[in-house]
């Protein structure tokens, strides 16, 4: 795993988009990849408007505590407000600057895979779902908790 390089990175991998849920929201798409070297599934709902994608992209997929590169947490507020802060021309460089798509959830249940090797986490933003299920030791940084969620296309 290399990219975002921070203190604050709890998980990091590339996946590709093997397919599409069928539409059921007007701005809703499921997707559901597996990571480049195979150990990892994900499904993820994507805002399609926000990030579209298709079948066959790459995505480099990050989970983090902190948007800061130190790992310090922000307070309630200000995380809540982030992209008000990047909009209002703060000069502090985040995470979030080198992704395209980026939101704040919470991991709220793990269990174990039906394999006994594996590890399942779920994670809400906002209602929309993600899953992760791969070896517990890719995902044992991974604790009931809140996280950003960072993605960008390669």
């Amino acid at each position: 795993m290399s990219g975002i390089a921070s203190d604050a990175q709890l998980f990091e991998d590339h996946f590709r988009v093997e397919r599409l849920s069928e539409p059921k929201y007007d701005r809703v798409d499921r997707i559901y990849c597996k990571s480049i070297d195979g150990s990892i599934d994900m499904s993820l709902d994507i805002n399609k408007e926000l990030f579209p994608c298709k079948v066959d992209d790459e995505l480099h997929v990050a989970l983090a505590s902190s948007l800061h590169y130190d790992g310090h947490r922000d307070e309630d507020e200000t995380r809540q407000g982030w992209r008000d802060l990047a909009k209002a021309g703060s000069s502090e460089s985040t995470l979030a600057d080198m992704f395209d798509y980026v939101c704040y959830g919470k991991i709220y249940k793990f269990e174990d895979a039906e394999d006994g090797q594996n590890i399942k986490a779920y994670i809400s933003f906002g209602g929309l779902l993600m899953s992760l299920e791969g070896p517990y030791k890719k995902l044992t940084p991974l604790r009931v908790d809140y996280v950003y969620l960072l993605v960008r296309r390669g």
